[in-house]
């Protein structure tokens, strides 16, 4: 079996893909996440996944590469990492006791074909009170998530219910992904796992 690369230094990626026993490299791809206006979440993250899995896929032309993006939708707009702690603070008041989408696209490419695919998984926070919101600020986790909270972390704490995949709003669909690496060929998980 050819090598395979994550396309993704994020600690939670890589723990999620620990959990299929294969082993893996994980490689940071620096790319530019800016995207066109008007496109749909799922074409987006999707997108994103793919540009990062080619850029992997340059430095690692023989593997089969995985590329994955997250963004949380609410609203018609679509809320990637926060800026700061104001945009935070007003993300996090924004789905105060309302449904959001997260949306998380995955890209393999290996053996010269694209693979694309996306879960959305739809979340409900509690009614958030505004000091609530200050002692989640002050941990620090919400500055580098999209929607400004981790689900795996102190996050979960303002989630009232969950209807999807877990998986994919902590980052990569697993599921779907250890089939999808099944049907290329790989063991999933391994004999001696």
């Amino acid at each position: 079996m050819p090598d395979l690369v994550l396309a993704s230094t994020s600690p939670r990626r890589k723990e999620l893909l620990e959990k299929l026993h294969i082993p893996f490299t994980a490689f940071s791809p620096n790319v530019d996440e800016s995207t066109e206006d008007g496109l749909e979440p799922s074409e987006v993250v999707m997108g994103l996944a793919e540009r990062k899995a080619r850029a992997a896929l340059v430095h690692h032309p023989d593997s089969c590469v995985i590329g994955s993006d997250t963004i949380v939708a609410y609203g018609g707009l679509i809320l990637g990492k926060p800026s700061g702690r104001t945009e935070a603070k007003e993300m996090l008041s924004a789905l105060s006791g309302k449904t959001h989408q997260v949306f998380t696209g995955a890209a393999v490419i290996y053996n010269g074909q694209t693979h694309r695919f996306y879960e959305k998984t739809n979340v409900t926070f509690w009614e958030l009170e505004d000091d609530e919101i200050e002692r989640y600020l002050h941990t620090g986790e919400p500055y580098d998530k999209a929607g400004a909270y981790g689900i795996q972390g102190l996050g979960a704490l303002l989630v009232k219910s969950i209807h999807g995949d877990y998986y994919s709003v902590v980052g990569l669909p697993i599921s779907r992904l250890s089939r999808l690496l099944s049907n290329l060929g790989f063991s999933v998980p391994p004999p001696e796992a």
